[in-house]
C-alpha cells in the first residue's frame, strides 16, 4: 500500500536574492526565491524567524495580512513592510495566479 501520493517532485534553478535593511524601529533580513513554481508567486522567507510567505506586490498592500504572516506586532512596522515589498516584488494581476 503507498503511504503518500506525490503530488509534484520538480526542480529548478532559481534566482535567491537576500536583503537585509532596517528601518526606524526594526531589522529585517529576507531571502526572496525567484520560481516558476506556485503561479510565478516568490517566496520570502524571513531569516530572523523562519515564518514564509508566497507573495507578490500586489497582496502585500494589505498589512493586517502582512501583520498576521510574519508576527508583526505593529502596525507602522507592517506599513514599513508593505511599502518595501511593494518596491522589491514584481507586480503580478490577480487573476493571472489562478
Amino acid at each position: 500500500m503507498n503511504l503518500f501520493e506525490r503530488l509534484y517532485d520538480e526542480q529548478e534553478n532559481v534566482k535567491v536574492q537576500f536583503i537585509g535593511f532596517t528601518t526606524d524601529e526594526v531589522r529585517y533580513d529576507f531571502g526572496i526565491v525567484y520560481t516558476n513554481m506556485f503561479f510565478g508567486k516568490p517566496l520570502v522567507v524571513c531569516m530572523q524567524t523562519g515564518r514564509s510567505a508566497l507573495l507578490c506586490a500586489e497582496e502585500v498592500k494589505n498589512t493586517d495580512h502582512l501583520q498576521r504572516i510574519f508576527n508583526i506586532k505593529n502596525p507602522k512596522e507592517a506599513e514599513d513592510l508593505s511599502i518595501f515589498f511593494e518596491k522589491t516584488l514584481p507586480n503580478m494581476p490577480l487573476g493571472s495566479q489562478y
